[in-house]
């Protein structure tokens, strides 16, 4: 094959756009869910303290499809390419939870298909998502990784503007915002419905114009570029079964602690996936040693366990940023409606105009997050280096925490909103670039759902250790998560600096 066919091509502005406009259409939805979910389910008759339960759908159902999908999307090949096909898949799934959200009160149990939505929404956001993460690393030479992942950012923020912002702005509009007791404002059911459409359109947009290189073109990439893939399936066959029992064993202690401390019911759950992960590793063993290493699940386990060096201390951080990020989804309304705007009524008109501006303080931290990833964290990167740069932005970030447990007035929480939302842009531009250019082509698919192991396990743990602690310390004073975000960011900040040791020079 010729050398210059050995290179992947330079992508111009339009090919980035195009590679990366559908996750406009991803984040729309995103967006929507985020702002809007702990309104929809208190509007519903969910209590503060039953909303992480209610909200643990959403990172479960990442947990579990992102590593599949990814695995998946490495070894298909189809008339629609590689990683399209997902994208497609998860875009119709999304606009359909999307179209069925606003009419949960039409059903005989609202709270329980409200919550249904959310986990097919969620999954099928992360049926389109994972593969767009990937498939920037597949269509872009390893120097353009991160001008692509920041453009990429950009549209994250800018789809996120217009999801967060549609509520506020139908309702000046004069659509109404209020709604009879259990219902939902029709404010909230025209920005679902009119998200879901723009998601479609907007991924569809990507799959229209992008053409994605053969299996044969990108194995010459990976031959001109990189070492000859490791084998994780083989190492997995000399592993003992100890670890697999160890993790079965904290599962079932965790299970039992849930009633000898009095502990909230959703710590079961947390129980349970240990335990499952402990199984699932034992099974994984047994077929690799059996020699089939051919099987889904051997090459899951056997990649998660020989992740590189430089994955596994990005998973700290990763751990940590989005800790603080499950928090904020979660209690951002609680404590903007209680807190500033005085009412923890849901049909009040006090809770419904704080409610409203939880979006508009979403939709600035997501429009700083579209600037930040076009101009500050280039700039910044090119005088510090990615990694000090992802850890002053997470430092600015938790002071943006920080300020929601001492300010009480609702303009002034825009300024706080800066600071996060050029966190927001860093963490979903860093760590990815980073990895781009230090993992295999032919499993950059597996290895971006792994990550997403350590984006879904810190939500997990808020959704279902936060509620305990809470209820324990704090009942009813849901402003002290926000000290919870804070800190873990300061956290990830400083974990950031591990990094560096781990990248190649």
């Amino acid at each position: 094959m010729d050398q210059l066919l050995q290179q992947k091509p330079r992508q111009n502005f339009a090919g980035l756009w195009n590679i990366s406009f559908g996750f406009f259409g991803i984040q729309i939805g995103f967006a929507l869910q985020n702002a809007n979910m702990s309104r929809v389910f208190q509007t519903l008759g969910s209590s503060i303290d039953d909303l992480p339960a209610l909200w643990v759908a959403a990172p479960l159902t990442g947990l579990l499809v992102q590593p599949i999908i990814g695995h998946l999307s490495d070894r298909t090949w189809n008339r629609l390419g590689r990683r399209r096909p997902y994208f497609l898949a998860g875009a119709i799934l999304s606009a359909l939870a999307l179209f069925l959200m606003p009419l949960s009160p039409a059903f005989g149990a609202p709270l329980l298909f409200a919550a249904a939505m959310l986990w097919l929404l969620d999954a099928s956001l992360n049926i389109s998502m994972e593969p767009f993460r990937a498939f920037v690393g597949d269509m872009l030479h390893t120097d353009q990784h991160a001008a692509g992942y920041a453009v990429q950012t950009a549209f994250i923020g800018a789809g996120a503007v217009v999801g967060s912002i549609f509520p506020w702005f139908l309702e000046q509009l004069g659509v109404s915002n209020l709604a009879a007791d259990g219902g939902i404002p029709d404010t909230v059911k025209w920005s679902f419905w009119g998200g879901g459409l723009a998601l479609f359109c907007a991924v569809l947009w990507t799959i229209v114009t992008t053409r994605e290189y053969s299996p044969e073109q990108q194995a010459a990439f990976a031959h001109a570029q990189e070492a000859a893939p490791q084998h994780p399936v083989r190492a997995l066959a000399s592993k003992s079964y100890v670890g697999g029992a160890l993790w079965i064993g904290a599962g079932l202690a965790v299970m039992l602690a849930v009633d000898r401390l009095a502990l909230e019911k959703e710590v079961l759950l947390l129980g349970a996936l240990l335990a499952a992960y402990g199984i699932i590793s034992g099974i994984g063993i047994a077929l690799a040693r059996q020699g089939r290493s051919a099987n889904m699940l051997s090459s899951i386990v056997g990649d998660f366990a020989g992740m590189p060096d430089v994955m596994k201390r990005l998973a700290l951080v990763q751990f940590f940023s989005w800790s603080a990020l499950f928090i904020m989804w979660i209690n951002t309304t609680p404590v903007v409606t209680q807190y500033v705007f005085g009412s923890t009524d849901t049909t009040s008109a006090a809770y419904n105009e704080g409610a409203n501006w939880v979006n508009v303080l979403f939709t600035v931290y997501n429009a700083v997050a579209a600037v930040a990833a076009l101009a500050l964290l280039p700039w910044l990167s090119r005088r510090v280096g990615q990694v000090m740069t992802h850890s002053i932005c997470l430092t600015l970030g938790a002071g943006g925490f920080l300020m929601f447990v001492f300010v009480r007035d609702a303009t002034l929480l825009l300024l706080a909103e800066v600071g996060i939302g050029i966190a927001w842009a860093s963490i979903l531009a860093m760590p990815y670039a980073i990895l781009a250019s230090n993992l295999p082509q032919a499993k950059l698919g597996i290895y971006m759902g792994l990550f997403n192991v350590f984006v879904v396990v810190p939500q997990l743990l808020v959704a279902t250790v936060m509620g305990s602690i809470m209820q324990a310390f704090f009942p009813g004073e849901p402003v002290w998560t926000m000290l919870f975000a804070a800190a873990s960011w300061l956290v990830a900040a400083l974990a950031m600096q591990r990094v560096r040791a781990a990248i190649p020079s």
